[in-house]
Formats: C-alpha cells, structure tokens, sequence
C-alpha cells in the first residue's frame, strides 16, 4: 500500500505526536475534524498505521549506555527465533537481520558498562548465538524517526 500525499503529512503529524487531535492535525492538513477521523480510521483497517504507544526516552529509565552488537547465530536460526530470544530483554530497544557477515544487529541501552556487559552475556549465552561483536556509542549524531532529538542537548 502506497500512501498519498495527504494521508502521509496525516501519519507525520500522528508520528510526531500519536495524542495530537484531529482539529489540529485537519488545521494542519487542510481538512475538517472529522475527515481527518475518517482517514486515520482507514489507514488503522488498511494496516498502514498499526497502533499507537508512547515512546521513552531511556535516560528516564537511567539507561544512558547506548550499544550495537552485532549476532552471529548458529545455522538454521530463523528470524523468528532471533525476534522471540531477544524480545525477553527490556534493554533490546530494536533487532534488525541484515545482510553482510552478521545475522543481526541489535541496539541495547543500560544503565552503564557493567550493565551493558551483564546483558551482553546473557545475549552470548542464548542458544542460538555463536558470537557477537559490539560497538559503545559515544555520542549521537543524529537521529530520525524514532522520536529522539536530531542531537544531543546541552
């Protein structure tokens, strides 16, 4: 499903602020309450738009230790079994398969390098990972469309 133009500044306005009203996102649109309502509606049944949730930032949590690691799983390790292993730790904050030499790479926040590496080590001991290979972020540079800012503040 390819979205048209309207429907796309729609599901931008919802991405920046899911708790935006629909007058605010019709003044922004040019289209009325309602119309707006009845866009977003479709686009729910279409399976365009597939929900709504709040997005934290995980200094809130006291995460400011940011991680990639890379997975090298054993042969015959589906996506899935990746998506369900990882889906146990709070700290996995996405998990992506790519192509290249790893099977994955998985972004992890913590607390700090102790907590990181206490995580990292029960990630390693998972049944299907054979190794990892990890990168620390020292600083973001820059970010778009998870919802966190472009760059650091200070």
């Amino acid at each position: 499903m390819r979205l048209n133009e309207l429907d796309e500044r729609i599901v931008h306005a919802l991405a920046e602020d899911a708790r935006r009203s629909f007058a605010d996102i019709g003044a922004l649109v040019g289209l009325s309450a309602p119309a707006v309502k009845r866009r977003v509606d479709r686009l729910l049944a279409e399976g365009a738009i597939t929900g709504f949730t709040v997005r934290v930032e995980p200094s809130a949590l006291g995460w400011e230790t940011e991680a990639f690691v890379e997975l090298y799983c054993r042969h015959n390790t589906s996506p899935e079994d990746i998506r369900r292993g990882l889906s146990r730790y709070p700290e996995v904050a996405s998990a992506s398969t790519v192509t290249g030499e790893a099977d994955a790479v998985v972004q992890i926040y913590a607390a700090d390098v102790r907590h990181f590496e206490r995580v990292l080590e029960r990630i390693a001991g998972e049944p299907f990972v054979e190794r990892t290979k990890s990168v620390l972020v020292l600083s973001p540079l820059l970010r778009r469309y998870s919802g966190a800012p472009d760059q650091p503040e200070g």
